[in-house]
């Protein structure tokens, strides 16, 4: 996941409160952990798939019991499952979800480091022709962190794209950025945007309306094709963000909020995340460790 510590003034937060779902303030915590509990039991679009238990971090080899007793854990829940790399046991996660009937999105994380980024895409490929992609993500916020030229990601696309014409291809980014580079959403056959009213910022109760605005800028310049919301999320501990404060009950609402929204309005959403990682305290601040919808323990939230 992103952190966002810029603000984009792009995309100004409304002080209109507008939510698809209730006006949740007037709600006690018992009453949001009901509400929490039957909107996730109801299930969900997709989740980001959390690979890392407590002590370990990317670079890691994970193994295949190890993500299976995850995939096992998200089954009842979701009908899509998003990874985020496909070396390093990554590459278990597609297998696995399919193996338990769920759907996947499957990432190549690439970056600087091209000896690398030569791995993840063939074994993305790999995957591919196993049948075990439903959509193909090659990379995840690359030119966000500025570590690829947008000539040298959409060469990465094209080749995936050749190799898996089978397979609906796309890149993860920040909304804004597909307003930015037409020639990447050309490359694209459909559009991952990854969507934070946190990040930004944005107080709880305008951060659906804040979301909506969001989806529908990576929408305006689409080209007709379909938009999904590869991240969004808020976090339940930590500090805050401008307006956005990190609390259990700002995550119950924000969560309870996103999936009507996504239900009303028919729009693909992809939650991170599924269970809390510790090793994302570094960059992300303190709020980096708290986007699960379990806990670094597998334990389900707000019980």
């Amino acid at each position: 996941m992103s952190f966002r510590k810029e603000h984009h003034q792009n995309l100004k937060v409304t002080t209109e409160f507008n939510t698809s779902g209730s006006n949740l303030s007037e709600y006690s915590i018992d009453q949001l952990k009901n509400m929490w509990r039957d909107t996730l039991n109801k299930g969900i679009h997709g989740i980001c798939f959390s690979m890392y238990e407590d002590g370990q971090e990317p670079g890691d080899t994970i193994t295949e019991e190890q993500v299976e007793k995850r995939i096992k854990i998200l089954k009842p829940y979701t009908k899509w499952i998003r990874s985020f790399s496909c070396i390093e046991g990554n590459e278990h996660i597609p297998k696995l979800a399919k193996k338990h009937g769920i759907k996947t999105m499957v990432g190549a994380w690439l970056g600087s480091d091209l000896e690398k980024n030569e791995k993840e895409i063939e074994a993305l490929i790999e995957l591919g022709n196993q049948g075990l992609v439903d959509i193909a993500a090659v990379g995840n916020e690359v030119l966000y962190r500025d570590e690829l030229s947008i000539e040298q990601l959409i060469g990465y696309l094209n080749r995936v794209k050749s190799a898996l014409p089978q397979v609906q291809v796309g890149y993860v980014d920040a909304y804004y950025k597909f307003s930015k580079y037409p020639e990447l959403v050309e490359a694209c056959d459909v559009i991952l945007s990854n969507c934070y009213p946190f990040w930004e910022g944005c107080p709880i109760d305008y951060s659906i309306h804040h979301m909506k605005k969001m989806y529908n800028q990576a929408k305006s310049v689409s080209q007709g094709k379909k938009v999904i919301v590869t991240e969004t999320g808020w976090p339940n501990q930590g500090g805050s963000e401008g307006g956005a404060n990190a609390s259990e009950a700002n995550a119950m609402k924000y969560f309870i909020n996103t999936q009507v929204w996504s239900a009303n309005d028919n729009i693909d959403v992809f939650y991170f995340s599924s269970f809390d990682e510790s090793w994302k305290v570094g960059a992300e601040g303190d709020v980096g460790a708290y986007w699960g919808l379990w806990d670094k323990d597998e334990k389900l939230k707000y019980q």
